[in-house]
Parts: structure tokens; sequence; C-alpha cells
């Protein structure tokens, strides 16, 4: 697929920011126009483009008008960053809703070949699931990590839409969905079915009070995805700007930029969406504030994978009463890994080791003989 299928950005929009000080982003990234054409994306590490599909969209979805971002994201100014920003435009729909995620994973998958990593902003959150054939059709394991309300899968729907387009990833064959994380789930929202199902498949969960409580704790999920999936309903109104029909309860602003920048900032994260955007000046500021948090993650990534053991890494052992444990922590970064062996630990026939990221909590409770959560659930999907 030809990249120049894309919709070129607005020349009014551009003006605009023809009027701001130079030192903007709307001076400093490289802009698909009408009158300078598709840019060289030599160079660049990080390409946004605006899509508006919603016709599977399970919620009320308004279109989210992209240009309204941009005028917002063009003025802020950018952070001492060393890569290079690219805007692609708008993806037009297809014919059908099919269309369009074959156009997303095409545009994804190019861009993935340049070792850029596509923002998708717009749309409803079912297209989470071009982002994963990106990968399925490398036949890569896949890890994706979704900022969301609601588990939007149930055990009885295989539709791909904004409720349970993630049915159609987990039941596709051959499936190379290995961890499905969700960040934020409100229990009030979610069928007892769909918590049993998270637990049979041994996949994580974070509630949203414990987010707010202490936002830290997702870091390590974030370094094992590949695809981090905003749905923007899990802002609280009095974030998103919907004061009236939004949510009582959910993340806020500092938050999600907190969580952005967490996924930014992961080695491993290449594909990132912000779906399901109320369309309103309060959410267009949000997210063009988002979108840097997101960049300035990517910019102060640590170059930690894969993992280097050989290189400044501390290794702690511990022994607990029925096993050993050993941890890894990052001379460079001060992060920490916890070893997972590919055998069950009572008949180990096989000395190959993966690493799971971790908080040095983790080590801390090691050490107090408490298994880690994570190390459980993560044994079981191997």
């Amino acid at each position: 697929m030809s990249l120049n299928f894309f919709k070129p950005v607005d020349e009014a929009i551009v003006g605009v920011s023809e009027l701001l000080p130079k030192q903007v982003l709307g001076k400093k990234i490289k802009i698909h126009t009408k009158s300078q054409g598709f840019p060289q994306l030599n160079e660049v590490r990080i390409a946004l483009f605006g899509v508006n599909e919603n016709r599977n969209g399970f919620f009320t979805s308004t279109t989210y008008d992209t240009n309204e971002f941009r005028k917002q994201f063009y003025q802020l100014y950018p952070g001492n960053w060393a890569i290079e920003i690219a805007d692609l435009g708008d993806l037009p729909n297809g014919e059908t809703p099919e269309d369009t995620y074959f156009a997303i994973k095409e545009a994804c998958v190019h861009l993935k070949e340049l070792n850029i990593i596509p923002l998708i902003i717009g749309g409803t959150q079912d297209l989470t699931v071009a982002a994963y054939q990106v990968f399925q059709d490398k036949k890569e394991w896949v890890n994706i990590v979704s900022i969301d309300s609601r588990f939007d899968f149930s055990q009885d729907e295989d539709l791909i839409s904004g409720k349970s387009y993630m049915s159609k990833i987990i039941m596709d064959t051959p499936s190379y969905l290995f961890n499905y994380t969700n960040i934020g789930y409100q229990s009030y929202l979610i069928a007892q079915e769909e918590l049993d199902l998270m637990e049979k498949l041994f996949f994580d969960s974070i509630r949203l009070g414990s987010v707010l409580d202490n936002n830290q704790i997702t870091e390590p999920i974030f370094r094992e995805a590949d695809i981090a999936s905003f749905d923007m309903k899990c802002l609280q109104s009095s974030s998103d700007g919907t004061y009236t029909d939004g949510a009582p309860n959910g993340i806020d602003s500092r938050t999600i930029c907190t969580l952005a920048r967490y996924a930014g900032i992961s080695d491993k994260l290449s594909l990132a969406g912000f779906f399901d955007l109320p369309s309103n000046m309060l959410c267009h500021k949000l997210l063009a504030q988002i979108i840097w948090y997101f960049i300035e993650g990517v910019n102060c990534r640590f170059e930690e994978y894969p993992v280097n053991l050989t290189k400044s890494f501390k290794r702690y052992t511990v022994q607990m009463s029925d096993r050993e444990m050993v941890f890894h922590q990052s001379e460079k970064s001060g992060r920490w890994w916890l070893e997972i062996q590919n055998e069950n630990y009572l008949d180990n026939k096989s000395k190959s080791n993966t690493l799971l990221s971790c908080m040095h909590k983790d080590y801390l409770d090691a050490c107090k003989d408490v298994l880690p959560d994570r190390w459980w659930k993560a044994t079981k999907r191997r």
C-alpha cells in the first residue's frame, strides 16, 4: 500500500501555525500537505495519522475533528527531543469497515518496516483489531495493553465491534495474542463472566482505584506491551469535557498523560492508538498534551529491549520457602525484571529462562516469601 493514500492536512491548519513562534511543533515536524506533498520519512521515529472509522462502534460515537486537535498540538513546544515526528494526515474510510481495517493494517506494516511508531488518532476502539493484525500477519506474538473502563469482550459474541473486538482477537485461529492487560477497569461495568474469562485465560488487569492510587504499578505492564490501545471513554467527565453525558468516575487528565509517557518509554512498544475521542475543545487540548507526553517517553527510551544481562545489570537471588527467584536490576534505568523458567518449576528440564518486567516491590515481596501475582499468571501462559 502506498502511504500517499493519506488525505493531506488542511492548508488552513498549517497556516495557523505559521503565525506562531518558530519553536512550536507545527514548525518542527514533517507535515503532509497538498502544496508540499508527502514528507520524506528518513529519520522519522513517530508518525501520527487521523482516522474516523466508527461504523462498527458499539457505543454512540461522533466524528472526531482531527484538525481541531492539530491546532492544539501544533502550538505546543517540543521538549529537548532528538527524534523526528511526522503528521501523515487522515486515512479516508473504506467502502466497508473491513476495508478501513485493511488500510490501517497495511499503513502500519509499512511504517513499522521503516522503524516508525504509528499513532492512530480517532475512530472507535475496534480499530485495535487492525493493529493486532499487523503482528498476526508477521506471525509475531503480541501483548496488548488496553486503557479502558471495560474489558471489551464477552463469551458469546464474536462480532468485531467497540464492545467485543477482543473476542475477535482471542478467538482468531491461529491466535498470536500472548497477553492482554486491562488498565483502569471499573467493576460495576464488568460482567462476572468477563472477570471469570480473564482469570481463565490468565490475563492481567488493574482496577481504576489501584491506578489512581499509584500509577507507577502500570510501568512494568507497558514495558511488556507491543500495542497500547487507549479508549478515551476511560476518562472522568471533568477531564474529557463531556460534563453531562460523561463518566462520573474515570482516569483524570494528569494520570492519562503519565500512562501515555509510560507507553512511550517502553522499548518494546511499537504501535499506539487513541480511540473514542469526544470532539470538544477540552479533549482536543488534552489529547495534544497526551501525545506530547507519549513522544517525550519515546525520546527518553533506555534501549533495554531485548534485555542484555551482560551489560550493567545487578543480579539478586531470593530463596523462598518453595523455590528460588532471580531478579535483575538495570544500573542504567533502575528498573527491575525477574526470571521465569520456561518449564514448570517442579519439573524444570529446560534451563532456558525468560524475563518479566516487574517493580522493586516485587523483589521486596519475594524477600518476605510473597509470590508476585504477575509471575504466577505469566508462568501459566507459557
